[in-house]
């Protein structure tokens, strides 16, 4: 494994970390505790540090598996990024919450779900701009930062040119973008990236897969099951994507290589990307993903 410092902070996080969405339901599968400790014993093992999770990955579900394991080890050993904004109350279905006396709350029931006294990256999630300016929201969430609540704070941009978000971090304390980045899906490069490079934020990219489309594993025509969140992307545009994808399997894969493996270690060659947060759904695929680093 590879690590990098996470922007200005001081963390020094594997350059392939473990997006924990699926935990939540809304990837076709329901999860036991037996195996997200697989998958978190198989990422420790591949020196795998990086957890991202979020309040409504299930009504705080995601982290509740999550603390369960860090309870059972060490975790100083693990840097885990969670996010705030939002409730569940049911598979795709969520209201939005973003005063500061309801985030936190939502934190100390972060705290509580991941059996933990701090978090070491706090995200604002999916913010719309006018919920984003908001002093007294970063004032609060600067306070619990000096008290030991949390670490660092970040922003989890909606869209993937949300540059105003993005021009403003440091102005509210944000030290880490998290930001939808992989090949099919390019626009961050434009203004996003160059913003995080100015203001030396730490960059993590998620959906670097595209949402599954770049393991190699699905052709033109692939359905999901109701309980599948990509059941909801129009057919068309998936065949558009994974036509695409079979396109830059030809032309840019290099032959014997696993186009995950690649696909993760594209994301990485960009500079301002400091880890990739790729979801599993067992060991072989943490596995798998680990093996972008042998690409860099």
């Amino acid at each position: 494994m590879k690590y990098r410092k996470l922007g200005k902070t001081n963390l020094d996080v594997s350059v392939v970390g473990v997006g924990t969405w699926q935990f939540g339901g809304e990837w076709g599968m329901d999860f036991t505790q037996d195996q997200v400790d697989q998958i978190l014993n198989k990422a420790q093992e591949h020196g795998i540090n990086l957890l991202d999770t979020a309040e409504c990955y299930g009504d705080h579900l995601s982290e509740r598996f999550i603390g369960d394991y860090l309870a059972r080890h060490k975790r100083e050993n693990w840097i885990v990024a969670t996010k705030f904004g939002h409730h569940f109350h049911g598979n795709f279905d969520r209201t939005r919450h973003w005063s500061a006396d309801d985030v936190l709350v939502q934190l100390d029931q972060s705290l509580k779900a991941l059996q933990t006294d701090y978090i070491d990256v706090y995200q604002a999630h999916s913010c719309t701009d006018e919920e984003f300016i908001n002093d007294e929201l970063w004032t609060m969430l600067d306070k619990q930062k000096q008290a030991g609540k949390i670490r660092h704070l970040g922003i989890s941009l909606a869209g993937n040119d949300f540059i105003y978000q993005t021009d403003k971090a440091s102005e509210v304390g944000a030290e880490v973008i998290q930001v939808v980045y992989n090949r099919l899906d390019r626009k961050p490069e434009k203004e996003v990236f160059q913003s995080c490079e100015r203001q030396n934020l730490g960059v993590l990219a998620r959906v670097p897969l595209a949402s599954g489309y770049l393991s190699g594993k699905y052709n033109p025509g692939a359905t999901f099951e109701t309980g599948d969140v990509r059941s909801r992307h129009e057919q068309e545009e998936r065949d558009r994507k994974l036509r695409l994808v079979e396109e830059i399997k030809r032309n840019e894969v290099t032959v014997g290589v696993s186009m995950a493996s690649w696909a993760l270690a594209w994301c990485l060659k960009h500079p301002a990307v400091t880890s990739v947060i790729p979801g599993c759904k067992n060991p072989e695929q943490v596995v798998s993903n680990a093996k972008a680093t042998e690409l860099l």
